[in-house]
Parts: structure tokens; sequence; C-alpha cells
């Protein structure tokens, strides 16, 4: 049982160093050990974004009533600058611990986008010339009724709230287009999706060679329709996403941006899909009665 801040830490710890210790083998550091391990600054990026401390110039205030879980605390430009380095290491982890969570009964998932704005539309014309590099782009999100520049993040979620895999795409890019990449590598799933992702040709594709079942709301002009009680199910089971999207909004600061460049970004969206999928693996560990159904990540107080 987590009892505190520091309990949550230590879980945290204890999973993110198990995981490391395979991966830094591989990948030999040069030069002496920093006196903050790997280990301890990747649970630094994790639980501070569980707790929503994504404000660097107040990060260290955050943590100062808990220095003892981290005496070593790096500086703040040396933090930037490594937890940039381990973006790909973060990622790794998460994969390990999704790997590590039984999903044999995962098979019905729900797909979806969010936007990702990397900065305010006024600004878009002077933004630097890195977010263009990587393909940051002007693009309308039709639920918000707005214009972005910067991305979205198109994610496959189960109907129980598990991240299963998600891509970063520039914003102006369909969510059909998407879909097809994101979907390509995964097998023998029913997928729900909303109108966006209608299309008889691409669900026929999906089924044919990678046994995916893609079940759309469709549009009120299609000649087939669902039935009452299919569409009903279909958005029923819909709100799980909506739920997820939320949590990834509202507790993780996911739409918000605070980096000054793209690979900031990744390292900072890494690390907020990585402790989600953490969450829910210690759910599991301490043996809550639906370790992956969630409606609020719930953290310790502090």
């Amino acid at each position: 049982m987590i009892a505190g801040f520091e309990d949550f830490c230590l879980y945290v710890y204890v999973i993110v160093d198990d995981i490391y210790q395979t991966l830094s083998s591989r990948l030999p550091r040069p030069g002496p050990a920093p006196a903050c391990s790997d280990s301890e600054l990747i649970t630094i990026a994790l639980v501070s974004e569980a707790y929503g401390w994504d404000v660097e110039t107040e990060l260290r205030d955050h943590w100062a009533p808990h220095l003892s879980c981290f005496p070593h605390f790096p500086e703040r430009s040396r933090y930037n600058r490594r937890r940039r380095n381990l973006a790909w290491a973060i990622n790794l982890i998460r994969r390990h611990v999704l790997a590590q969570l039984d999903l044999r009964q995962e098979r019905e998932c729900a797909i979806d986008s969010l936007p990702i704005p990397v900065v305010k539309f006024h600004l878009a014309p002077n933004a630097g010339w890195d977010w263009a590099a990587h393909g940051a782009t002007f693009g309308r999100v039709s639920s918000k009724r707005q214009t972005i520049f910067g991305y979205k993040l198109h994610l496959l979620i189960t109907l129980s709230g598990l991240i299963l895999d998600y891509e970063l795409a520039p914003a102006n890019a369909t969510d059909l287009a998407v879909a097809e990449e994101l979907l390509s590598p995964h097998t023998d799933l029913t997928i729900l999706g909303d109108k966006a992702y209608v299309s008889q040709p691409f669900a026929d594709h999906l089924a044919e060679y990678n046994r995916i079942h893609l079940i759309t709301l469709r549009r009120k002009n299609q000649h087939q329709q669902l039935s009452p009680s299919l569409k009903r199910c279909v958005s029923q089971h819909r709100q799980m996403i909506e739920t997820v999207t939320n949590q990834l909004a509202q507790q993780f600061n996911i739409e918000r941006n605070r980096a000054h460049s793209f690979w900031g970004l990744c390292a900072r969206l890494h690390s907020k899909l990585a402790i989600h999928t953490i969450c829910l693996y210690i759910n599991q560990l301490l043996g809550n009665p639906n370790p992956l159904h969630i409606k609020q990540l719930c953290f310790p107080s502090i």
C-alpha cells in the first residue's frame, strides 16, 4: 500500500531502476557516473509529471520538502539536458511496463486524437524554425472549434483505460491517415472510432491484413447506419477514451506546451505517457479489483 509521497516515489524508482539496468548495460555511459543517477533523474521526471509540476523554474520548490528522496537533485539546465537525452529510455520503460501487464483480455480498443499546440495561434508566424523543421503545422480541431499550430497526439486506448500505442503527427494530418500508420503493427483487435475514421476501404484493409474490426459512428448522410443498440454501445464505450484524454489534459497538462524545442516536447510527452502506464501497473501490483479501469489517477497527497 502507498501511504504517502515518499512511498509513491519509491514504487516508481524501483520499477524504473529494474528496467533501466537492463537498458543501460547495452549503452554504457562515457565518463564518471553522475551523483544523481539516470534512474533517479527519470523518477524525478515521471513523478513531477504525475503531479503536474511542469514549470521548470518552480520544480525545485515543489521538491524542496522531499529532497531526502533524492539528495543529489540536479541543477535545472542539467536536468533539462539529461531528460531530453533519456527520452528514448523513458519510452522504452513504458513499453517494458506495458509488456508486464496482462493484455490477453484487452482486445477491444478506442482510437482518437487530442491537440498539442506548441505556441499560441497569434505567435505562430514568429515561432522558431525548430518547430516547422519537425513538422509543426496549422490544423483544425473540430471538437474544440479552433485552429492550432503544432501537432495532434493520436492514441490507441483499451476500453479499460490503458494507452496501448500513440503517435505524434502534424496538426493538419487527417485522423484516418495517421490511423493507418498507428494501427499497422497491431492485429486481432476490435477498435471503436468516431466519424473521422469512416472509410470502408480502410476498414476492409484492416480486416484483411491485420484482422482488426473497425467500428465507427456513421455520418448522417450515409445510407448504412449502425443499429440503435450498437450505436449506444459504441458511444458508451468510447467514454473511456474521453476519460483518459481528460486525465492527460487536466492532470498531466498535456495540451499545455512548456517546451522550447521539439525534442523537449517529446521528452515531456514520453514522461507523461510513461507515468500514466506505470500508475496503472502499480494499481495491478497493489491488487486493486479493477487495476486498469480508472476514472481518475489517484496519487498520495503531499
